[in-house]
């Protein structure tokens, strides 16, 4: 994922036995997800800072401590919909599923291009068929990358749904193991030294981060099904991943003199440890979780919030309101809160809209 950010699960339409039946945990680490997919965001204007100042680590400690969101929606949506003990017909999964991601898509990627027109003045009749065909070619606004991704994911999901439900615990193991290897650390690893000196078909072997993200969703199930006994240890799995990615990137940028952003994309080691580590500890912690009205709202906002939270980026920079004014240890999470509030206003409004609500948020 550039950065591999993650499109959340809607409620109605997408599971409407998990609205039924709603997770606590589920809930609590999609509302952590879409804060930190916009933390994510906000972050990067921090990292136009000059390197290795205050501002700009502190730029790095929030991008690198939310970088984790984006597995941990891929994570969630495995939870919920590989659980062979729920129904998930191919009809369901084309004519609902799949169709509302897709309407979404085309809908919010030509309200970006339409927006971009008329803030930059050049709004006609032929700018605007030149960013109908744009959209339809999926030259779409960055943060809706995810979205074709999660179109694949589906794509796979009646055969992922069948390996799930036919693999023993060993056989799942095992898949997983392979999924770590070749989509996981042979990504991270590829560009340093010895395995720069390898050639041929073994520079094909790992992984499309696209078809790896399906990897999340059996990694997502799996803990979630069989969780560690000590949770304490998934505390430990985050820390070492958090340390990883921002130690290794503060590192890596002095040493080139500009952001050195390899370790932030979400199939990498550091990253995946820390979805391991958050996903773990809050899943296994089912039975002591408890609902608040806030988390739950945020995440049924959750997709919504995703689809037009950039609007709440843009609009404000383009008045000069950005994480500049303040310190951005202080600026980016007062920014985000402030996102995070305006995106849910539009889902307030929206999702009480008819149709609106079943097809665009």
């Amino acid at each position: 994922m550039q950065e591999l950010i993650a499109a959340p699960i809607k409620d109605s339409g997408i599971d409407k036995d998990y609205k039924s039946n709603r997770d606590a945990s589920i809930d609590l680490l999609k509302t952590v997800a879409i804060i930190g997919v916009i933390t994510i965001h906000i972050s990067a204007s921090g990292y136009s800072n000059s390197l290795g100042s205050f501002n700009w680590i502190s730029s790095l400690f929030w991008g690198t401590l939310t970088r984790a969101s984006v597995p941990i929606f891929l994570m969630c949506s495995g939870a919920v919909l590989l659980n062979p003990q729920k129904e998930l017909s191919l009809k369901k999964l084309f004519s609902n599923n799949l169709l509302r991601i897709i309407i979404a898509m085309f809908f919010w990627a030509m309200a970006y291009k339409i927006y971009h027109l008329l803030a930059a003045g050049k709004f006609s009749l032929e700018l605007l068929y030149e960013s109908v065909k744009e959209v339809l070619l999926f030259n779409q606004e960055f943060h809706l990358y995810y979205l074709h991704i999660i179109i694949l994911v589906y794509v796979f999901l009646p055969i992922t749904r069948i390996i799930i439900r036919n693999a023993s615990k060993k056989q799942l193991q095992y898949l997983l193991a392979v999924w770590f290897v070749f989509g996981i650390i042979y990504p991270t690893v590829k560009s340093f030294w010895p395995f720069t000196l390898i050639s041929g078909i073994p520079n094909q072997w790992f992984i499309n981060m696209t078809y790896a993200s399906i990897g999340y969703g059996v990694l997502g199930y799996y803990l979630k099904h069989f969780p560690l006994s000590k949770r304490r240890i998934y505390l430990m799995i985050f820390a070492i991943g958090f340390t990883f990615v921002f130690g290794a990137t503060w590192y890596l940028s002095t040493k080139q003199g500009v952001l050195y952003s390899k370790f932030l994309e979400g199939m990498t080691v550091g990253i995946a440890l820390m979805a391991v580590g958050l996903f773990g500890y809050f899943v296994s912690n089912k039975k002591e979780m408890k609902y608040t009205h806030i988390v739950t709202y945020i995440s049924k906002a959750s997709f919504c919030v995703y689809l037009v939270h950039v609007f709440f980026i843009i609009i404000p920079e383009d008045i000069g309101l950005t994480v500049h004014i303040l310190p951005c240890a202080i600026s980016i999470p007062l920014v985000v809160a402030v996102n995070l509030a305006c995106s849910c206003g539009i889902y307030a409004v929206l999702s009480r809209i008819p149709m609106v609500n079943r097809w665009l948020v």
